[in-house]
């Protein structure tokens, strides 16, 4: 109904080609082969309590593209949060920053990793 009131006003924008949606199993694989750099966009807090074993931390609210980590050739870069929405802020930021490199966001984030049966250590 909103979106009959106000139009496309609440619709998500478009993600960029180069943003692509990506399960946990699929990502739980890619590091389990050591081909993926998981970058971790939650809060210090956050990651202190639980975080995904090998991820980066990058929190969003100091997120500078320009401190990414290497991704090696052959590997594939993915952002994940708490439930998969301030991985898609981080990835707009790496696109308005210039980043022309594939990016996936995992589905669900860490909620949706321990959904599939994925590993959390304590962080920090």
């Amino acid at each position: 109904m909103l979106n009959r009131l106000f139009g496309q006003m609440f619709s998500a924008p478009p993600q960029p080609e180069n943003v692509h949606m990506v399960s946990a199993a699929q990502v739980r694989q890619w590091l389990e082969a050591k081909q993926a750099v998981l970058v971790d966009v939650r809060e210090p807090n956050e990651v202190a309590a639980e975080a995904i074993p090998g991820s980066v931390s990058r929190p969003l609210s100091s997120f500078d593209p320009a401190a990414l980590p290497a991704v090696p050739a052959g590997h594939r870069l993915v952002i994940h949060c708490r439930s998969g929405q301030r991985c898609g802020m981080a990835a707009m930021r790496l696109v308005q920053a210039g980043y022309t490199g594939e990016i996936h966001r995992m589905e669900g984030g860490i909620m949706g990793w321990k959904m599939a049966g994925g590993p959390t250590r304590p962080g920090g």
